[in-house]
């Protein structure tokens, strides 16, 4: 590694908590931010979305260019994981299967082609800052402290988004699932260091639930959906070779 390299890298590597804290800080803020500017123009959801995330993911193109860290943060070919591996993503299928299998509501191709522009946006922006800079930076403290911090910023980012008055229930539901689903993806990122299945499941997952019929308070998929994603966490964490891991992804 150059000179030039390692002063690029030290903040973020000598600094892992300081980092994710200023990540997730900014993140907050322009969100926050987007969604005031969006009520006060009295924009709908997707496009407070857009307004909000437009920027972070223009910042994150330009940061991830300007210090080569495309590759370091998984961006990498999906040659890079292994043939066997892929049936650890096998599970993700079957909870897109679950979240969709209610079907759909009144489903066009104008409102096919709005949703799946702004849920690219959604996944590709929240898969490179929890389960790629905040994941690879708090690997520099250790796997757990990796899977344990992206999980909990994911699931707390989501639980503020909940804030809207629904019941305690599904709050509650909903709060698990998010912490569920980061634990999954982070420990997936952690097994293959790759992030572009994270974010074509990121992306298809918000595609059918916005596309879905929608529904109020819990029902018995959303509790089957939570079944599978805990015990596919347990197999994960199992599953894992920390030594062979942990050199993968800090390749």
């Amino acid at each position: 590694m150059s000179q030039t390299q390692s002063n690029k890298s030290s903040f973020f590597v000598k600094r892992p908590i300081l980092f994710v804290i200023i990540v997730e800080v900014l993140l907050l803020f322009v969100v926050t931010v987007g969604g005031a500017i969006a009520t006060i123009k009295e924009l709908d959801y997707t496009s407070a979305i857009w307004v909000s995330f437009t920027p972070i993911a223009l910042a994150l193109i330009i940061y991830l260019t300007w210090t080569k860290k495309w590759g370091s943060v998984g961006f990498r070919s999906l040659s890079t994981i292994p043939k066997r591996n892929w049936l650890y993503y096998f599970p993700l299928i079957l909870v897109l299967i679950i979240i969709g299998i209610e079907g759909f509501d009144g489903v066009t191709l104008s409102k096919v082609i709005q949703f799946v522009s702004f849920t690219l946006l959604v996944g590709f922006v929240e898969e490179t800052v929890y389960r790629g800079l905040i994941l690879k930076a708090m690997l520099n403290k250790s796997v757990t402290a990796a899977v344990v911090t992206s999980s909990l910023l994911f699931a707390f980012t989501h639980a503020l988004n909940l804030i809207s008055g629904q019941d305690a229930a599904s709050t509650a539901v909903q709060i698990v699932y998010s912490l569920l689903v980061g634990a999954v993806l982070a420990l997936l990122m952690v097994r293959d260091g790759n992030i572009l299945p994270l974010i074509l499941f990121h992306f298809l997952h918000n595609l059918i639930q916005f596309l879905g019929i929608e529904s109020t308070g819990v029902n018995y998929f959303d509790l089957i959906a939570l079944a599978v994603l805990a015990i596919y966490t347990v197999i994960l964490i199992k599953s894992l070779d920390m030594k062979k891991v942990v050199g993968s992804i800090a390749a």
